[in-house]
């Protein structure tokens, strides 16, 4: 398996394999994952040939994403890389793509020493991404609750162990 930056001409399987991971992925138009893209500092894929299998969209602070959640990590951290969507393609979890493409997100983190933020759903509830991020040394800094979704703001410390 290969890792490559991700381009426009991704942004159909990008979208598959976000639709795959609803709803903790969270439901976004093909349009929105192109527009993503553009706003992203860091996101790349994992490509079994020629097909992307999984993928990780981040995006540095204050950019023009009108995210709530991102929003929210804005207002309390001055630096950070957010991790907006990491999703692998069903037929493909399980076999440590997630955990080859947050070990690349790490180290960009340890690389420009600022922490890595993300959220979960608890409302509803991922447990299987709160396992896979407490495997990543997250912490819970929050939880906001907005609409009719709660989730649990995560940051994980650039000078945390591997």
């Amino acid at each position: 398996m290969e890792t490559r930056p991700l381009t426009q001409s991704d942004v159909h399987s990008i979208w598959s394999i976000n639709e795959q991971g609803l709803p903790g992925t969270g439901q976004v138009s093909e349009e929105e994952v192109s527009d993503l893209l553009k706003l992203s500092t860091l996101s790349f894929g994992v490509f079994r040939k020629e097909e992307l299998v999984g993928f990780v969209i981040c995006l540095s602070p204050r950019t023009e994403y009108k995210s709530l959640n991102y929003g929210w990590f804005n207002e309390k951290y001055d630096d950070f890389i957010y991790v907006d969507r990491i999703a692998v393609s069903l037929d493909h979890r399980n076999k440590g793509i997630g955990s080859k493409i947050y070990a690349e997100v790490i180290a960009y983190s340890q690389e420009h020493e600022i922490p890595v933020a993300a959220e979960v759903n608890l409302n509803p509830p991922n447990p299987g991404s709160m396992r896979f991020h407490h495997r990543f040394n997250f912490k819970q800094v929050g939880v906001f609750n907005h609409e009719q979704k709660s989730v649990t703001m995560l940051l994980r410390s650039h000078l945390e162990e591997n």
